[in-house]
C-alpha cells in the first residue's frame, strides 16, 4: 500500500482502542463531519505531536476497516517495535492524529451480477471487512466469498464478526482456513491447507465471471496472483493490495 498524495487533510481524535486478535489492535477515531468513502479505500495518517520517531517515519497508509454507516473511522495494524506503533499504542484517547482524504480502487465492482472473490492474509482483512459489513446492511444483492487465511484463529482479526455476518447476508460465504493449527490453543474445525486453486475451485465452483481481491503480505499477493494468473484468470479480474510492513 502506498502513501498517497492529497491536499485535503483532518485532525480527528482518538477515541477508543482495543485489541482483535494477537498482537493487532484496532484504533477509532472521530469521523469528520461530511467525510465520506467506499469501502476499501485507505488513508494517509500523520502523528502530529509525536516525540518520538525513527527511519519508517511518521505517516502510515491504512486501510478504513468500518463501513461508511458506522459512526468513527476503525482502522487496525499488527504492533510492531516502531515509533509510529509505539506511539498510537500509548498516546491518550483525546490525542489527535491528521488523517487525508480516502484513496485507492479497491472498491467493489460496479457490476454487481458479478461475484466477488476475496483472499485475505492476516490484516489484509480490513477493507474486506467494510465492504462485508456494507454490504450487509445495505442488503447488496451481490454474491461475495472471503477466502481468510491465518496461521491460527488466535492470529485473525474480526474472525467471529465475520461468521456472524453469514447470518446477516445471505448472498456471502465465508471460508477460514489456518495453516499452522498445531500451534494454536484453540479448536478448529475448518479448512487448513493454504488457500489454492483447489480450493478455489471446491467453493467459488458455478460463479458467474468473478472478480477477485486480493489484500494481504507481498509474498502471499504475489503468489495467489500468480495461482490464478495460471489458472487462466485475466489480470484485468485481479485487484490486489500488498500490505508491507504491518
Amino acid at each position: 500500500m502506498s502513501v498517497a498524495s492529497t491536499s485535503t487533510t483532518y485532525l480527528v481524535k482518538l477515541k477508543l482502542r482495543h485489541e482483535v486478535a494477537l498482537e493487532t489492535m484496532a484504533f477509532h477515531f472521530e469521523k469528520p463531519a461530511g467525510f465520506c468513502f467506499t469501502p476499501g479505500q485507505f488513508i494517509d495518517m500523520t502523528l502530529t505531536n509525536s516525540h518520538k520517531t525513527d527511519a519508517e517515519g511518521n505517516v502510515r497508509s491504512f486501510s478504513i476497516a468500518s463501513a461508511p454507516h458506522e459512526d468513527m473511522l476503525m482502522v487496525a495494524t499488527r504492533m510492531r517495535s516502531t515509533a509510529f506503533k509505539r506511539v498510537l499504542a500509548t498516546m491518550p484517547l483525546g490525542s489527535e492524529v491528521k488523517i487525508a482524504s480516502p484513496s485507492g480502487d479497491l472498491t467493489l465492482p460496479h457490476d454487481g451480477a458479478r461475484t466477488a472473490v476475496f483472499l485475505a492474509g492476516g490484516i489484509g482483512i480490513t477493507p474486506f471487512r467494510s465492504m462485508l459489513v456494507w454490504a450487509a446492511k445495505e442488503q447488496l444483492p451481490q454474491h461475495l466469498v472471503l477466502f481468510y487465511s491465518n496461521r491460527r484463529p488466535e492470529d485473525a482479526p474480526f474472525l467471529d464478526e465475520l461468521h456472524a455476518l453469514e447470518k446477516k447476508n445471505p448472498n456471502y460465504m465465508l471460508i477460514a482456513t489456518m495453516t499452522d493449527m498445531a500451534k494454536s490453543h484453540q479448536a478448529w474445525s475448518g479448512e487448513t491447507s493454504q488457500v489454492n486453486k483447489d480450493m478455489l475451485s471446491k467453493y467459488v465452483k458455478g460463479a458467474e465471471s468473478p472478480t477477485y481481491y486480493i489484500a494481504g503480505p507481498p509474498a502471499m499477493v504475489q503468489g495467489l496472483h500468480s495461482m490464478l494468473n495460471k489458472a487462466g484468470v485475466a489480470d484485468g479480474d485481479i485487484r490486489a493490495e500488498e500490505f508491507a510492513g504491518y
